[in-house]
């Protein structure tokens, strides 16, 4: 009896000893860009090694190509009646456009993105490369349907390619997120 709970904990200890090895990335916590040349579809992403502050991340899509979004996948908008560092959205265009605003992160951002403090409410506004940030409220999740709507466009990587000249604004067929900002 006592043999056989022993050889129990044994099997135990192996089990769980080759789930932490199969679960464990090989190259360790440092997913490098070389792993976009493993995938071979035109939607395929290049993923950054993990940022503790990325408030920004870029998805692919085959109408708009790369475009930026939060966290969780939420497209973001800029509008065309901004200016760098200035949101001209306020009242009515607020309320359909949200303010993507701070969510903690707001020293040590990556390059690109900056904060600017709103001068009809006083809140933080995240910016990329100076132009404030936005969320539609007519997209459901990670949807994006607000492209080219009230003279908002999705917000595009400026060192990627982008196809985002599409007027229709909606897809739903994203890859995941990969390269933070």
């Amino acid at each position: 009896m006592k043999n056989t709970i022993i050889g129990v904990v044994i099997l135990i200890i192996l089990i769980v000893g080759g789930i932490a090895i199969f679960h464990k990335s090989p190259s360790g916590t440092n997913n490098s860009a070389a792993s976009s040349n493993s995938n071979n579809s035109p939607a395929a992403q290049t993923k950054a090694p993990a940022v503790n502050n990325a408030v920004v991340l870029t998805k692919t899509s085959p109408s708009l190509g790369q475009y930026l979004t939060d966290p969780s996948g939420k497209a973001l908008y800029t509008y065309n009646s901004d200016t760098s560092g200035v949101s001209n959205c306020t009242g009515s265009c607020l309320a359909n456009w949200p303010a993507y605003q701070d969510t903690g992160a707001t020293t040590g951002l990556p390059a690109g993105i900056s904060t600017i403090k709103r001068t009809d409410n006083g809140q933080i506004q995240y910016t990329y490369n100076g132009m404030p940030l936005y969320y539609f409220t007519g997209d459901s999740g990670t949807q994006v349907t607000g492209n080219g709507v009230e003279n908002f466009a999705i917000a595009t990587p400026s060192t990627g390619s982008s196809s985002s000249s599409s007027g229709s604004g909606s897809s739903s067929n994203n890859t995941s997120s990969g390269n933070p900002y």
